[in-house]
């Protein structure tokens, strides 16, 4: 495999490996490491990529393993986790403020669910993968995908319910 034709592949999916490496190494530079030693990962064996039928799922996998295996590690012991917060320019008006926040929230309610169901949910409802899709890069049947994504999103409903209302009582 030629350098163009494994660009062609792996360019368009660096964004969502680095989404998925953030989600689970939480520390940006982290998540920039990560992707970069999948990507070298996949030059060494660039001649087996066409040997997958979805070369994208097979990445996410790779990705997935690698940032669990880094958590897992000792090196994990150093890492430091740092929020970066959502910056915009144009966040001037009340209802774009209340919408970043919102965001930032489900985020961080997201940081506290188990890592297989945050990753799901990840996966689903930030990246929109198919739940078969899911199932591959998991390792896990498509029914198995649906009950943790349920109760990944019940969870997220509920913990977005108490923020909500925090302080209000019912009359």
């Amino acid at each position: 495999m030629q350098k163009q034709e494994f660009l062609n592949i792996v360019i368009p999916i660096k964004d969502k490996l680095y989404r998925m490496a953030k989600r689970i190494l939480i520390s940006h530079d982290e998540a920039e490491d990560a992707v970069q030693e999948v990507f070298m990962k996949l030059w060494s064996g660039r001649e087996k990529i066409k040997n997958y039928s979805k070369p994208e799922a097979f990445a996410m996998t790779m990705t997935k393993n690698y940032c669990l295996d880094r958590l897992k590690s000792k090196q994990a012991t150093n890492l430091t986790i740092v929020h970066q917060n959502y910056k915009s320019n144009d966040a001037r008006t009340e209802d774009q403020v209340e919408a970043r926040d919102g965001v930032g929230m489900v985020f961080e309610i997201m940081k506290q669910l188990p890592e297989q169901q945050r990753i799901i949910l990840q996966l689903r409802d930030v990246e929109e993968y198919e739940y078969s899709e899911i199932a591959e890069i998991m390792e896990m049947n498509e029914t198995a995908i649906r009950v943790n994504l349920s109760r990944a999103r019940k969870l997220v409903r509920e913990e977005l319910i108490k923020k909500y209302n925090y302080g209000l009582t019912k009359n």
